[in-house]
């Protein structure tokens, strides 16, 4: 396991977290859970009838027996969330709707993270992102004065750690969208040990090139520094000019960054989706995440193309951001 890792297991194992697992029957989840709670790191929430989790826990020769189990269909405190589900959609569902949809494990296992039950939820191992997300927004929320979540990775080589985002969620960020997503993703940074120098990206350095969405950028370094004056943010820069610091001697001098960013800023989901697959790929850095930022409280996205260690790694994120 890699250094960021350790140090992530250091920091979490004396708080005790517990973790909710929605998918609960999943092989990989059941073995990520019992690794986790084997070891002591965090206490593994796993939804779904007891019966049928202990029998595939069995055939996948794990032992769950240190993990609580919660079956939604026998839940003591299952009108308690109803009640408390329709207060918190504020009239637009009825209680027999909510009855129907908490049985969604989902949407259960959100409630129980708004009921302080949980610390965090991790799901997408069997369901899509928008299953995931969409139960987060409604019930957990964004924080205040922030719209939006964002997908950030933490792309790690050797002891080097850099935060790229939003390459998740928004498909085509304003300035405002853009600024949030900057001031986020330097709290992220934070949680792991990256001390944050960011860089709003675009195909121009200091207005080599003038369009609508260079300007969308420029905009929002503005609105940043608005939102927190504290950070060591600058832009808008092509990457060159704020990775390389001969190429940021030239394209930008007077830069507060010289060419020594480690938070990077995307203008757009195309342009960052594509931009951590060629650093995974071609640069060989391990991509973390996407680990979603902005909500009240950690709700985390699993690829369904996952491995019962990309779960371990991502209950450990979901974890420490709690």
């Amino acid at each position: 396991m890699s250094n960021l890792f350790e140090q992530l297991t250091d920091k979490i194992k004396a708080e005790n977290k517990f973790i909710v697992f929605p998918e609960g029957l999943d092989e990989r989840v059941l073995t990520a859970a019992s690794q986790l709670s084997a070891s002591g790191i965090l206490t593994p929430i796993l939804l779904g009838d007891k019966h049928t989790i202990k029998q595939n826990a069995a055939k996948a020769d794990v032992d769950v027996t240190s993990c609580k189990i919660i079956d939604p269909k026998n839940f003591p405190e299952f009108e308690l969330m109803v009640e408390t589900f329709v207060e918190r959609r504020k009239g637009k569902v009825t209680a027999e709707e909510a009855r129907e949809i908490l049985l969604d494990e989902n949407y259960f296992g959100t409630m129980l993270v708004h009921m302080n039950q949980a610390d965090g939820l991790v799901s997408g191992a069997a369901h899509s992102t928008a299953d995931t997300v969409r139960p987060a927004l409604q019930i957990i929320k964004t924080k205040e004065g922030i719209k939006k979540t964002s997908g950030v990775f933490i792309m790690v080589r050797n002891d080097e750690k850099y935060v790229f985002a939003d390459c998740a969620i928004n498909i085509n960020p304003d300035s405002q969208d853009l600024a949030e997503i900057a001031v986020e993703s330097a709290n992220t940074a934070k949680l792991f040990d990256v001390d944050p120098r960011i860089a709003m990206l675009s195909f121009s350095t200091k207005g080599s090139a003038k369009s609508e969405e260079t300007e969308k950028v420029v905009d929002a370094l503005k609105l940043t520094k608005e939102k927190n004056p504290s950070l060591l943010i600058d832009g808008e820069f092509q990457f060159d000019a704020a990775f390389v610091p001969s190429v940021a001697a030239k394209k930008a001098p007077d830069s507060v960054l010289q060419g020594d960013a480690n938070v990077f800023i995307f203008p757009s989901l195309e342009a960052g989706n594509i931009g951590y697959k060629i650093a995974q790929r071609l640069g060989e850095f391990e991509a973390v995440g996407p680990i979603l930022q902005g909500l009240n409280k950690p709700v985390n996205d699993l690829s369904r193309g996952c491995s019962s260690d990309d779960v371990y790694k991502l209950a450990l994120i979901t974890a420490a951001q709690a």
